[in-house]
This record gives C-alpha cells, structure tokens and sequence, in this order.
C-alpha cells in the first residue's frame, strides 16, 4: 500500500546524503552509520526498535509520545503479519489492485490494550480514530460437510443487559448457547458446561501448576465423546482460533481465551461486541494512518533493514548488526533497544553473550511455532454465505473464511478494486498443513502453491455445496492469492516467514518477561509473558506496552507509565477461586470437577 512504499522511497531518496555525514562503525566490512543511526545521546533518549509489526509500532507509539527519538528497523513491510498487501498486476483502469493478507483481521471485545491505541491513531472523520473502522458481524456459521446440516447463530449484541455471574446464570446461558450454535446431545452439552465451570472457578495456582500441564483434549474428555463434540468444542476451538492441536494446547491457554468470550457473551468486562473486523483493508484502516501518525510524533522508519545481531559487551547491548536495502552491513547504535520481532526471528539475532548475561533468552528455544496461512479467492459473483465468519469445521486443513466486501461500506469491491469484475473477495485462513486433503492426498505442505488453491476451493465446496444447493461455483472464481511470505511449497523444504507461536503444555514457563538482565534490552512481542496467554495482536500491544514501562524505569523517566490492561475478572467468581484455592492446597478437585 502507499504508506509502505512511500517509507522505502523516502529512506532511498536520502540515503546517500546521509551515508555521507555518518560515523565510521565497528566491525569488519560495515558501512558508514546513517545519521538516523549515530550513537547514544547525552540525555539518554534514543531508541532503536527492532521489527515493525504491531509490537513494534506499538512500542514506538508509546516511546514517542513520551519524548523519546525512535527508529523503527523493520526487514519486509510496516505492520508485519497484521498488515494488508497489494495483489501484484492486479489494477485496471486506475483502480487499487486487489488488496490481500496475510490472514483476516479480527479484534474481539475481550481486547483492550489494542483498541485504546487504536482510538489515539487520528483518521479522517473519526471521532475515535481508527478504532470507528471497527465493525461488527451479526452472525457466525459452522459449515459442515457430507450433507450435515449448516450451524448458524447471531451474535447477541448489541443490546445485551449484563445478567448476574452465578454458576447457575453461566450454565443456563452456556447451554442455550451451545444446544442452539453446536446442537450436542444433551448429556455432552451439560459435561461440557461443566468443564467450563471447572475451569472459571479454578485458582490461579491450579491454573498454572495443573491445567497449563493438561491438554485441551484430556481436559474436556474428547476421546470418550462424539465426534461432533471433538470437532467443533476439541479441534474446532483449538486449531481453528489459536493454531495449536487440541491433544497438545494448554488447557490454561484455550480455557484462558474461552473464559473471556463467555464473560464477552455476557456483556462482561468487554470493549464492544465479540466479533470485529475492519470497515476497509487493513492498511487503509489502519496501518497507514498509522505510520503517518508516528511520523508526525517524529518516528523514523527504515524499511528494508534486516536485524542480524544483538552485540553484547561491556554489560550493555553495544550496537545492532544490521543488513541494508543495498546489501550492505552496518552497526547500528542507540541508548535503548526494545527487540519486536516474532519469536522465531528474534531468537537467531540473540549472541551468545547476550544469551549468556540472561538465561531467560534460552528459555525462548523451546517456544514452539506452527503455520496458520491466509489465502484469497476473488469472486465475479456474491455468495450468499453467512453474514460473518465460517468455520468449515470438517475440513481437513481446519479452514476459516469471511466474505470482506460486505464490510468494507466505504469500499465499491469492483469500482475500486482490480480490473473491475471481482465483487468479493473470500479471505481464508489453513491452520492445518500437515494432514492430507481430499483433491490430492498430499498436506498442504506438499502441495505446490496451485495445488494448495485447488485443494483449500475443493474443500470449500465440499463444506458449502453439501445441501443441495451450490453456494460456491467455478464459474464465479475470478483468481485467488496465496500469502508469499509462504515459499518452497511442494519440494522437500517448504518455508514460511511468519509462522505463529502455538501454545503447547508447558509453555507458560518458557516465556519471558519484557524486561531483561540487560539494562537496555527489552523484549515485546506475543510470545512475553503477559495476560493474555495467546499469540494475538492484543498480546503483541500488552508486551509492547510492558516494554516501554520496563524502559521508563531503567532510564528513570518520570514520564506516565503505558496503561496495561489486564483480562477481565468477574468479581462474583473471585470466592470461587478463594474456596479453590484452598482445596487445591489440600490436594482435593475442584468443586464442580466430577470426573
């Protein structure tokens, strides 16, 4: 989109003059520092972010609202895994060409450090910023396939009246909700009530100590169940939102999420409705007005920088290997560091030293990562779908989809858009790429990138067209578009640059905190232990915001510290998990754990 293009021109149109005035670095072969890159300032208020995605830029919010002079190094395009792309070839007739992503936006009511930045984004003719892009979808669906009957529910808002947080209210409202949404058989909907009741009256020390050691799947006893029942509550929760497997996934981590959008259901502790997704493609929506807030606070950017290493010495990080546009080495340095990449980048920039001066860093080697993909079919015809999101929760490789044009009002799809007769376009997300499909046989690993489209259309079709009536046809596919962070598809060596952390047992104790031993190191991104236990955009927001705070006080600032909210804890239930406390001191279950 513009704003990220615009960012590489500008660096490029100066880089020359700059190199010019730059300081001779250390290191064998570095180029000259740019004047972005000169070293530490007597005040102590120069800071380099490593990475440009949501941490990143969030971090840098807050840094420079707070006095702070903030380069932003970030190696492909602002935004990260958050953000939009342009289809490349697609515009016709002076349209935008077809906007595309990595995997559909979606920005649930149990969020709150997000929105609030969103709301201090200025964008034209919003009373809130950005945040008034958000809208929401009124209903959701469960797509089945072999002619099983199609699951779909409204989503209850707004309007909702917040009713009392009994035990008996949530499993009243849990039952209708499910017996009306999943349609179990009964004796399952109520051991599944249940369940979750174990777990909303669980202590924090059974949560940490015992459910973060005990697979989703164990937890909700799917094995003995139906396979309805494993589908949508086991595999569907699991694979389908956080991307880990039900036999793998920390009950703390699933049941963490599920905890709040129960409260979300019941008008609790929530920023707006449970489902939200942006009026416009994301960059429009949001990273742009964005990056051109930062800029107007004083951010600098350099797009196309690829962080290398973390230099450690002397007790202190010393300066930051990095790659330019032109290939070339340098080192950069500043007085603080605040390292924003996701886990699997940031881990390979950390030295030795560095590892050395905190073992914490060490501990990020057994945080574990899986693929979740976003691909898009542009269609030449409406699909009468679901006004919302769909879970095609038979499909072998655990798709999800919403249709984008409907929600984008300030959008006309074809008078916009491409060349002009692509009306929609369908985003799906592959959370599953190592089990077969049913076009080839072949995980979507070892498909090619056409054979992944024709396998993920197959098995749309199939959970779409299996009553009767053909929702989706071959007739009204106009193309598609595979994320390319995604590459090596069907050879030996498939590789993925954005992978998501997954939330495997255990993993709790592997995640680090956003202050380091190093005094001017700090960590932000979704894998930092922070509240919400998930790999999310809220996550990455709270870690950032933890970050600068860590900053704040290692660098003495009397600045205001970064507002971090934390998940929302019904009042009512807080005797329950006092009454638990004790007995799970006393080595008993839980009260309502029958077995």
């Amino acid at each position: 989109m513009a704003g990220t293009g615009s960012s590489r021109r500008t660096f490029i149109a100066g880089a020359g003059a700059a190199a010019a005035a730059g300081a001779v670095l250390t290191g064998a072969g570095a180029a000259p520092a740019t004047a972005a890159e000169a070293g530490p300032t007597p005040g102590g208020r120069r800071v380099a972010v490593l990475g440009g995605g949501v941490a990143g830029l969030t971090a840098a919010h807050e840094l420079a609202e707070r006095g702070y002079a903030v380069t932003v190094y970030e190696r492909r395009a602002l935004g990260g895994k958050a953000r939009s792309m342009d289809v490349p070839g697609s515009a016709r007739g002076g349209r935008r060409p077809l906007p595309a992503e990595h995997g559909f936006r979606f920005i649930p009511g149990i969020y709150h450090n997000l929105p609030d930045t969103m709301r201090r984004i200025p964008f034209p003719g919003n009373a809130a910023g950005v945040w008034d892009n958000l809208v929401a979808p009124r209903e959701m669906m469960f797509a089945r396939a072999a002619g099983r009957e199609d699951l779909r529910g409204p989503i209850p808002w707004p309007g909702h009246s917040p009713a009392e947080l009994t035990a008996e209210e949530i499993r009243r409202a849990l039952t209708g909700i499910l017996q009306t949404l999943v349609r179990l058989p009964p004796h399952e909907t109520a051991y599944f009530v249940d369940r979750v009741l174990v777990f909303l009256t669980s202590c924090d020390e059974r949560r940490e100590d015992v459910w973060e050691r005990t697979p989703w799947w164990d937890f909700v006893r799917a094995e003995r169940m139906s396979n309805e029942y494993r589908r949508i509550l086991a595999v569907g929760i699991t694979r389908n939102i956080v991307a880990t497997k039900a036999e793998e996934a920390s009950t703390r981590t699933v049941g963490t999420l599920g905890e709040a959008f129960v409260f979300n259901l019941l008008g609790r502790g929530a920023d707006g409705p449970p489902d939200r997704i942006l009026n416009l493609p994301t960059n429009e929506a949001w990273i742009d007005p964005w990056e051109a807030h930062l800029r107007s606070l004083g951010v600098e950017f350099r797009i196309g920088w690829t962080v290398r290493e973390v230099r450690y010495a002397d007790g202190r990080v010393s300066g930051i290997a990095v790659e330019g546009p032109d290939g070339v080495g340098r080192t950069v340095t500043a007085d603080h560091y605040v390292s924003a990449l996701p886990v699997e980048h940031a881990r390979r920039t950390w030295s030795a030293a560095l590892r050395a001066a905190d073992p914490m860093l060490g501990r990020c080697d057994k945080l574990e990562t899986d693929w979740m993909t976003g691909i898009q079919f542009y269609l030449t015809e409406r699909a009468e779908l679901v006004h919302g999101h769909l879970n095609c929760s038979d499909s072998p490789w655990s798709l999800t989809a919403i249709q984008q044009a409907e929600h984008w009002p300030a959008r006309d799809f074809p008078a916009d858009y491409g060349d002009g007769t692509a009306v929609d376009c369908l985003s799906v997300d592959i959370s599953e790429w190592d089990k077969p499909g049913i076009l080839y046989g072949k995980t979507a690993k070892q498909c090619t990138r056409e054979e992944v489209a024709r396998e993920v259309w197959a098995q749309l079709k199939a959970s779409l067209n299996d009553t009767g009536k053909a929702l989706l046809t071959d007739s009204t596919l106009h193309s598609w578009f595979l994320d390319p962070g995604v590459d090596g598809l069907g050879t030996p060596h498939p590789t993925n640059q954005d992978e998501l952390l997954i939330h495997p047992v255990g993993t709790l104790h592997n995640r680090p905190s956003a202050g380091t031993r190093i005094p001017n190191f700090f960590l932000s991104g979704d894998y930092v232990a922070v509240d919400i236990d998930l790999a999310t955009m809220e996550g990455a927001n709270a870690s950032a915001r933890a970050a600068v705070n860590s900053l704040l006080d290692r660098d003495g600032s009397d600045a205001a510290r970064c507002a971090v909210h934390r998940m929302y804890r019904a009042p009512e239930l807080e005797a329950a998990k006092r009454h638990d406390r004790w007995r799970y001191r006393l080595g008993l279950r839980n009260l309502f754990d029958l077995g």
